[in-house]
């Protein structure tokens, strides 16, 4: 009888009987992220794969992803206004359509579209800026009569005779879903793998500095060393920025969401209506997703408010009758951060070796994989990606802002 390894969660077999080793933190490491969601997990992925950065450490107060990666509604898409965000978000879903082949992991990305409905004259002049704004950055987009829409989501309710008719959407084809705990669990396997110490149950208590530069963390498990730090720590960069000794530009609100049982497959695609404050998609299981927009009220609690729930299943009813006899599974909530331009910050904090990435609102999840190919490339350069050179702290002072307010009225 053999003696049983000292360390079993050293092996590292080609095809292993876990996703990632549960290391505990070293002494000091090149790179520290904070955050152990999607963005954080991707930017240590492209540290690693497209900057030979290695020797990282992704440092998370609870588990892996069990923040906001795991409480959104897995929306993935590009149509946004701006030059800027279509640029950033068209990235991501380039990505997103070269991932599961790159990781070699099945997260069942779908790409069965999302229609942005319209319901009154306003809406519709808005939609079709955005589908023109949207060609000429070379995104997909069209803009759908109401006869149109029925075609492609035939349950859809695009009668006359309603409260809030659909006078038509605009249309993405490449957009759709994905399975967030799968995406999460594929790039901690990865990153795991290139070497990466992903280390769950270890918050982040201060910040060492050496005058203006940060030089380390203190957390619950001690001190670790690093050369160069970044925030991807959603609506909590905020408490984190306050350790650090300044202020970001982002407020937290709790964003809810639900599903039903399951059902046989009955909706083909994404269908969001930002006047009514509803979206609706069918999982791969069955069950349907839905949500709404944010709660007004500020705080970090992970639920929201009943009246959001009963005004977004009236909201969903309406749009589609064939639901109205469903039953409510689960509710949940996430903590979404927002900026006063509904943009994200990504890029250097004042102080010298310390990076931020947050203020992402409803989008982070759509923008996981931009998010932190950029986020990488800013910490191992110092300077950031073109892609967000226009999403600085700079621009609250110069003016120079990203209002996608309109292209994120509604969550996702």
């Amino acid at each position: 009888m053999t003696a049983p390894e000292a360390n079993p969660a050293a092996r590292l077999p080609e095809h292993p009987d876990f996703l990632w080793r549960n290391p505990d933190p070293k002494h000091s490491y090149d790179v520290v992220i904070v955050g152990g969601g999607g963005h954080g997990l991707t930017t240590a992925y492209y540290l690693a794969k497209e900057h030979g950065i290695t020797n990282i450490a992704v440092l998370e107060k609870g588990w892996l992803a069990g923040g906001n990666m795991a409480r959104n509604t897995t929306i993935i898409r590009s149509n946004y206004l701006w030059d800027e965000s279509a640029a950033l978000y068209e990235k991501a879903l380039k990505l997103w359509e070269t991932w599961p082949e790159e990781l070699d992991y099945d997260f069942l990305f779908s790409q069965r579209g999302v229609l942005n409905l319209a319901h009154t004259l306003q809406d519709v002049r808005e939609s079709r800026r955005r589908v023109n704004a949207n060609w000429l950055n070379g995104v997909d987009s069209q803009w759908l009569e109401p006869e149109e829409v029925a075609k492609v989501c035939p349950i859809l309710n695009v009668s006359s005779d309603t409260r809030y008719p659909v006078l038509g959407a605009t249309y993405q084809p490449r957009a759709g879903i994905a399975k967030h705990d799968h995406v999460a669990w594929a790039l901690a396997r990865r990153c795991d793998q290139m070497g990466v110490d992903l280390i769950q149950g270890c918050e982040v208590t201060g910040f060492v500095k050496d005058g203006d530069r940060v030089v380390g963390v203190e957390t619950d498990r001690g001190r670790i060393n690093a050369g160069r730090i970044g925030l991807a720590a959603a609506g909590h960069s905020s408490v984190l920025a306050e350790m650090a000794g300044f202020r970001l530009p982002i407020q937290s609100h709790p964003l809810q969401a639900l599903v039903s049982e399951l059902h046989e497959p009955v909706h083909p695609t994404v269908v969001m209506s930002n006047h009514v404050h509803v979206y609706v998609s069918q999982a791969h299981k069955g069950e349907l997703v839905m949500g709404a927009g944010v709660d007004q009220y500020t705080g970090y609690g992970q639920r929201g408010s009943f009246h959001v729930i009963e005004h977004q299943m009236a909201a969903a009813v309406e749009l589609f009758p064939v639901f109205a006899r469903a039953h409510v599974l689960r509710t949940w909530g996430g903590v979404v951060d927002v900026t006063p331009d509904a943009s994200p910050v990504i890029g250097p904090a004042p102080l010298e070796n310390l990076f931020v990435t947050c203020g992402w609102g409803t989008g982070g999840f759509k923008a996981t994989p931009a998010a932190g190919y950029t986020f990488a490339h800013t910490i191992a350069t110092g300077a950031p990606h073109p892609l967000n050179a226009p999403y600085g702290l700079d621009r609250f002072t110069t003016g120079a802002l990203i209002d996608e307010h309109g292209a994120a009225a509604v969550a996702h």
